[in-house]
């Protein structure tokens, strides 16, 4: 349990400096366009990568994964929302699983 609370308290730290260091560091506004261009993209670049690899994860088999992500992009690329691009994801997920369970087996 003490180990918890030094955990905690290092993670605290380290937060609260990610957090704070950029304010007290940088004094004047940012005008190299590389630096803001960076920056700007950051938040995409993390979420990618905590999302992408979660996804072929979610299921207890590989293809299922495969063939949701796939119906993932296939919305995604043409700029729909993230209702239906979730709805693709999950029913080509779910649909494959359905055929690996109940239709596999019988042939």
């Amino acid at each position: 349990m003490p180990d918890f609370f030094l955990y905690l308290a290092v993670m605290a730290g380290v937060t609260y400096l990610i957090r704070m260091l950029p304010l007290v560091l940088i004094k004047k506004k940012i005008t190299n366009r590389f630096v803001l261009s960076f920056l700007h993209y950051i938040p995409y670049a993390v979420l990618t990568v905590m999302t992408v690899p979660a996804c072929f994860y979610a299921t207890g088999r590989i293809e299922p994964a495969v063939v949701g992500f796939i119906a993932a992009l296939i919305p995604a690329w043409f700029n729909k929302g993230l209702p239906i691009v979730a709805a693709c994801a999950c029913g080509g997920a779910l649909l494959t699983e359905l055929f690996f369970v109940y239709v596999l087996p019988t042939i």
